[in-house]
Parts: C-alpha cells; structure tokens; sequence
C-alpha cells in the first residue's frame, strides 16, 4: 500500500514539475518571438488617448537580450531625440533640449513612459516575464478564433517586479501574445493588454498592434504599432553605451 501510495506521489509531483516547464517555455517562445531570441530592431509608433485629446509618438527601439535596451524618440519634434538606456539594472535617460542625463531609479519604472499607460518597465524591460515569475497553465480559451493556453503567471517573492500576477492568454499553434491581464499585490486587475492584427514580420507571424487599456481610467488607452521589426541583428553590447545614448539616430 505504502509502494502503491509513494508511486502515485511520484507521479503526481511529475506531472506538475512538466507542466510548470511546459508553461514556462510557452510563455519564453512567446516573448521570444516578439522581441527576438537574442535581439531586436523596431520601428513603432504609439497613439496615447485620452477622453478630450490624443498624441503619437514614433520611436525607435533595439533590445539585446534582457539585459539591454536602447530607445530613441523620432516624432513629434518637441519630444524628437530623446532617449532611453538600460543596462542590466541600470538606467537612463538622454534629454537633448536641455542636454542633461537623467539616471532612472528603480521607483521610477512603475511611472507612465511618456505619458502613455506603459510604464518605464515595460518599454526598458527591466523585468523579465521568463525569470521574475512562476508559471502555470490553467486553462484554455479562444481570443480572435485562436484557441490559446491561458496561463498565471505568480510573481517571485525576490523579484523586483510591479506586478503581483499576470494572466496571459498565448496561441497554442504559433505562440503568439494574444491578451493579459496585469494585477497588483493586492489582487486587484489594473490594466489588460490585447495583441492584434497578426502579421507576418522578418519571417514571423506576431501581433503588429498592441493595445492597452488602464481598468479604472475610463476612456484612457494606449496604442503601439509596431511598423516595422528585424529580429537576432547584430548588436554588440557596445552599442548599448551612454555615448550611444545622445547619438543614436
């Protein structure tokens, strides 16, 4: 009876070992075809809208892994040249109007990035959403006639991360982000994050627009289009320097 029992446990804790993986790596294939297993070039342009006006900014944006990232603002000309570095935990920013750098702390990446309803997190990825969170599959839904893994995603207790928990809803047959659901410490829902218009981008089916939405800000959203992306480009990690940072072009 004991045999029989301390089997049974062997492999019920194999069952959920593999299915904490297989979460895990779905959700690691997702985020790596947008921005790329080992780099990325985008050319995006995000529409902020408010319930009395609306702006677009267009922008320019290379990653190189999870530990850097570089964006430069094109358009409109009064935010024109303004930059954004990360490397590893630390960041910056470049003003040109007033040639001044600014080192980002750590409290600053839950703020709004320009404006929008993405934070400085989420454009500098200071977090990592393979890393910084446990994984579990629980469920299944279908989104824009696509079935989708539905999966939780329960934040590390030492990571240094906004969000409690996450609930992200990503294709079963091309790994593609399709929704999530963002809540804080507390429990409570604070944004949702749609993918849309699927497109094929340098040779990969992904969301060409991402829209989000704040849960209490009625009326607010922010919009990117990504128009253009390359991905596993040549990127050495010198190109990620606070030089770079008030050149870049």
């Amino acid at each position: 009876m004991k045999k029989g029992l301390i089997a049974f446990l062997l492999i019920v804790c194999t069952v959920l070992s593999v299915t904490a993986q297989d979460a895990r790596e779905i959700v690691k294939r997702a985020n790596d075809k947008i921005n790329g297993e080992e780099s990325s070039y985008g050319i995006m342009a995000m529409t902020i809208i408010r319930p009395e006006w609306e702006r677009t900014l267009e922008f320019k944006n290379w990653t190189r892994g999870t530990e850097f990232a570089l964006t430069l603002i094109t358009a409109p000309a009064r935010d024109k040249g303004q930059s954004f570095l990360k490397r590893s935990t630390e960041m910056w920013s470049w003003n040109p109007t007033i040639s001044r750098m600014i080192k980002l702390p750590p409290s600053m990446m839950s703020q709004g990035w320009m404006g929008s309803d993405y934070t400085n997190d989420d454009i500098l990825k200071e977090s990592s959403v393979v890393d910084d969170y446990t994984h579990e599959i629980i469920g299944e839904e279908e989104i824009e006639g696509r079935v989708c893994y539905k999966i939780k995603m329960q934040a590390k207790e030492d990571a240094a991360v906004i969000w409690g928990h996450q609930i992200r809803w990503i294709d079963k047959k091309d790994y593609l982000f399709m929704k999530a659901e963002l809540y804080d410490e507390d429990g409570y829902l604070v944004r949702t994050e749609l993918g849309k218009d699927i497109k094929n981008m340098d040779g990969r089916l992904i969301p060409s627009v991402l829209e989000l939405i704040p849960e209490d800000e009625k009326g607010y959203k922010t919009i990117v289009v990504i128009e253009g992306i390359e991905f596993n480009i040549p990127l050495e990690e010198s190109f990620f320097s606070q030089q770079n940072l008030k050149r870049v072009r």
